[in-house]
Parts: structure tokens; sequence; C-alpha cells
């Protein structure tokens, strides 16, 4: 599979990174074994880049991986919400912990909204920069659904690597169009910043047109990487043939379409309800301040998820 430095760094990830929230306790609760075996496959397959936040509660799925791997050979990205120095030697003391290894790749401010936020957070970045010189941390970025933040990035030369949402209906995108995000990307790539992508499927809401939307990400030229939840080797194998051009194996593409899958409104609701405003089956009702799905009416379409400010919203 090919590889590409991240921007201007010596980091040279696949094209693919393994996006690992959809083996967590948030969506389908693989246990370790389960989602070790599975992000093994996709190393076997070319994948040598995985995305992780402490959030997911997937740290335990990669140290079973990094048992049987060559740990050089692996870019780890992981996130989390430090904002100072004390909240963020306690997220880099956890990572390295609980994966058992004595170095994280690429440690991410998790959802970052501005330049405001990102100037909030900055005693937090100020240590990862301390433990960036003593070789726990080899880069240091954030991740967005904003294009604020991405702009604001741009005026912190610490921030070396990007994790924005990007996706060909801009879904998940809080403060405007995938055009808009796009132009931003395009700034941050001319100053060299490393920019992997998450949710090239919207949260699973764009699977219908999946070819289309990996076409879409894959011809970006700002983009190194994009993030990719996978749930079964079916999955990878499936997101494998694409990245590298091949032909989709057609049994592994029957077998994934034949998957029952359902909405899921993820616990970080804020009970809005203006996914239940824009709901045309009726599915989506508030229960004590949450949505919540019935999953009798519900027909997949996915149309509620670009109502949704906080991209509460997937198909898994």
């Amino acid at each position: 599979m090919e590889k590409r430095k991240l921007g201007s760094t010596n980091i040279e990830v696949s094209r693919l990174c393994f996006g690992s929230l959809t083996m967590s306790p948030l969506q389908t609760n693989q246990s370790h074994k389960e989602g070790g075996d599975l992000l093994l496959y996709g190393f076997e397959n070319g994948i040598n880049f995985v995305d992780t936040a402490e959030l997911y509660e997937t740290y335990g799925h990669i140290g079973y991986a990094l048992r049987h791997l060559d740990r050089s050979k692996i870019i780890i990205a992981t996130k989390s919400y430090a904002y100072s120095k004390e909240t963020a030697e306690n997220s880099l003391k956890k990572a390295l912990k609980e994966m058992n290894t004595d170095y994280v790749d690429l440690f991410l401010l998790h959802e970052q909204e501005s330049e405001h936020t990102i100037r909030g957070h900055y005693e937090a970045i100020e240590y990862f920069l301390k433990m960036k010189e003593k070789g726990y941390i080899r880069g240091i970025g954030l991740s967005t659904h904003t294009i604020a933040a991405v702009k604001g990035a741009l005026k912190y030369k610490e921030i070396e690597i990007i994790h924005p949402i990007v996706n060909i209906n801009g879904l998940g995108i809080q403060d405007g169009t995938i055009e808009d995000m796009l132009s931003a990307l395009s700034d941050a790539h001319k100053l060299g910043k490393g920019i992997y992508g998450m949710k090239p499927l919207g949260g699973g809401n764009l699977l219908k047109n999946f070819q289309q939307c990996f076409d879409f990400v894959l011809d970006l030229p700002m983009l190194d990487s994009i993030a990719t939840g996978m749930q079964s080797k079916e999955e990878v194998d499936v997101n494998v043939a694409i990245f590298e051009g091949r032909e989709i194996n057609k049994p592994s593409l029957e077998k994934i379409g034949a998957k029952k899958r359902k909405l899921l409104i993820s616990e970080w609701c804020q009970g809005c309800g203006i996914c239940t405003e824009h709901c045309g089956q009726n599915a989506l009702k508030m229960v004590n301040g949450k949505a919540v799905v019935d999953h009798s009416k519900c027909v997949l379409c996915g149309y509620c998820s670009k109502y949704c400010p906080h991209f509460c919203i997937k198909v898994i």
C-alpha cells in the first residue's frame, strides 16, 4: 500500500489509517483479542497506521496487537481532552501503560473548536513539546470538526498534524461546507502540516455510495492518510482493495452488505432535538433530554445525521 510522509515530518504512514473507534465500547465493543486480531489482519495487509483516543478505550486492543509486531513499523495516533500539564501527563502515562509502548507517535488535542480552544489548551501543548524532546512523542497535533480550528492551527507552528472531518457531503463539519474545509486544509498543507482525514463515509451515513466517497478523499492531494473504521476482516479486505486500486472481492462485499446495521446515537448527544425535527420517518424522539431511535421505524437513510451539530449520529 502507498505510504506518504505526514506533512513535513519524518513519519511515514499508509494512506489507509485504521480507525479504532468502531471496535470500542462506544460502538461494537469487541474484546481486546477480537479487536487486536483485526488490527493485526489490517497490518498484515499493508496498513501501518492506527488512530485511537483516550475516549475510545481501545488502548488494550492496540496493546494486544503490538505484542505480535515490530513496534517501530507501526504508527499510533491518539487524542485526549488534556488542557493542563497535569491532565496531559496523566493522558500520556495512561496511553503508554495501557498500550505497553515506550512512545506514542502522534498525540493530538481532541476535538478542538478554534484558535481560542487551542490557546486554552496550550499548557498541555507545552507539556507534549517537552515529552517530544525526550522521545515519548514524535508529533503533536489536533483533531477537529470545525474549519475554525484548522485555521487556528495555522497560527501555531507547534501543531504539526491536523485530523479533520473530510467527506464528500461535508457531514459533521460544524461551521461551513466541505469546500470551506478543503480551502483551509489546502493552506495547512502549504505550511507543511500533516493531514489525515476522518469520517470519509460520514460515520456510516454515506455507506450506500462508499466507492464515490473513497474516490473523493483519495483524489485530495492535501490528505496524507484517511482514517476509516473497520469492524471485520471483510471490511479490511474491501477498503485495502479500494486504497490499492484493486478489484474488490465480491464475497467480502456481499458479506458486508448482508450485515444488519443500525442507527446509533452516541452518548455525547446534547439533546438539542434538531434531528427529531428532520426525521421523515418519525423514528427519532427525545427521552430524558437525549435523542432515542425507534429501530422499527428507522430506514437508515442517514438524513438526520447532517443536522446533528455534534456528529452524534452514526450507522454501525
